[in-house]
């Protein structure tokens, strides 16, 4: 290339503005760029509308079932520890294995304590008051596991596998301080502060 190629070459990209004796030069953007620009711009936009059309997984939903896988394998590993309050905390705080407690309730518990615990022959276990223990979860344990024969509570620890034991006292737990209206309050008033 000569130098008066470069010197038209150079012509034909001044845009004709000058300003303090700079001339200014039309010097676009490199393709490579350019075509990233693009690329850029149409998967956000086919991003943004796979979201509004309801298929893509939001942050807060994918957190909540990473939770869930983490909160039902820290309740299995509960299982095999030894019956502690933190043990059977694990236990209620994974939504399976309440729905497991839940069904055991309903096919051995509900005939004496009603669906929801408001107690029928047995005693109402959503109120604060209790006959045995202070309402903990290693109390209502202690009771389901040996039973009450006098008050006509079988020990369900010999029927119930240990499993089944610990997820339908984690779902007893939940029902505490639910006061939901039914039977009477019976044993002894407990407040939270003393749980």
């Amino acid at each position: 290339m000569n130098d008066e190629s470069v010197e038209n070459q150079g012509k034909a990209r001044v845009l004709g503005h000058s300003y303090d004796g700079i001339d200014e030069y039309d010097s676009p953007m490199p393709r490579w760029w350019v075509w990233s620009f693009w690329a850029t711009f149409w998967f956000s936009f086919a991003y943004l509308f796979h979201y509004w059309l309801g298929n893509g997984e939001s942050v807060a939903d994918t957190y909540a079932a990473e939770m869930a896988v983490v909160r039902e394998r820290d309740a299995k590993a509960a299982l095999a520890e030894e019956v502690s309050e933190s043990s059977l905390g694990k236990v209620m705080a994974d939504q399976a294995s309440l729905a497991t407690g839940a069904a055991v309730f309903q096919a051995r518990c509900a005939s004496c304590h009603l669906d929801r615990g408001q107690g029928l022959i047995g005693p109402n276990l959503t109120d604060d008051a209790w006959i045995h223990g202070k309402g903990a979860l290693v109390d209502i344990y202690a009771t389901v596991n040996a039973g009450v024969l006098d008050k006509g509570m079988p020990a369900w620890g010999r029927q119930l596998s240990p499993s089944e034991l610990r997820t339908v006292v984690a779902f007893v737990g939940t029902l505490r301080g639910t006061n939901l209206p039914g039977k009477a309050a019976e044993g002894t008033l407990v407040t939270p502060s003393a749980e």
